[in-house]
């Protein structure tokens, strides 16, 4: 299982802890890899697939929360692998734009000024639609406070879906899914 965290996130966030911590207690002979992803799209991808490099698409599942829901859409639609996406940007290049400036990683402290050039490398990776629905599972919550779940709900069209209602963009019912998460990892394997 490979974790990537969303938008001035990092390893440490809450649910690639608890994801790590339930892993460890429950499933220790699952590998679970969580990169500290770059600020840079063009930078993130090429680290997501060094990592998946050498890994059988058929039994590797990306999960992803917010932007690293994106980043694990373009990981399955590049490698085949499966993805489970946890309230993910959708098209992130088209709502990106009101966020340009100063950004601070509230986990690392690392600033940054989010960039036109950031948004223009998100639309380069963004696929148009998934091809293969029964690859994803969608896991949202309809009070997230960032992003319009019904965008998702729509993108991913056929997936397994799971609508929560209430929540945030936090994905406050993370925990009740992550043995619902292990099963649907299992599927390949």
């Amino acid at each position: 299982i490979l974790y990537l965290h969303g938008f001035i996130s990092s390893p440490a966030s809450r649910k690639a802890v608890m994801l790590g911590d339930y892993l460890r207690g429950q499933a220790p002979d699952v590998e679970y890899l969580v990169p500290a992803l770059h600020h840079r799209p063009a930078q993130a991808i090429p680290q997501v697939a060094q990592l998946c490099r050498g890994k059988d698409p058929a039994t590797l599942v990306v999960v992803g929360s917010s932007l690293g829901g994106f980043y694990a859409t373009v990981a399955a639609e590049r490698i085949g692998c499966r993805a489970v996406v946890l309230n993910p940007a959708v098209h992130p290049h088209r709502h990106f734009a009101r966020y340009l400036g100063p950004q601070e990683n509230l986990y690392t402290g690392e600033r940054f000024d989010l960039t036109p050039e950031h948004v223009a490398e998100l639309e380069a990776l963004d696929p148009p639609a998934i091809t293969r629905p029964e690859r994803y599972w969608l896991i949202v919550e309809t009070a997230d406070e960032v992003l319009d779940y019904r965008e998702a709900v729509a993108y991913y069209g056929g997936a397994w879906q799971f609508v929560r209602g209430g929540g945030d963009h936090a994905f406050q019912g993370f925990e009740a899914q992550i043995p619902a998460i292990l099963r649907f990892a299992a599927l390949g394997g």
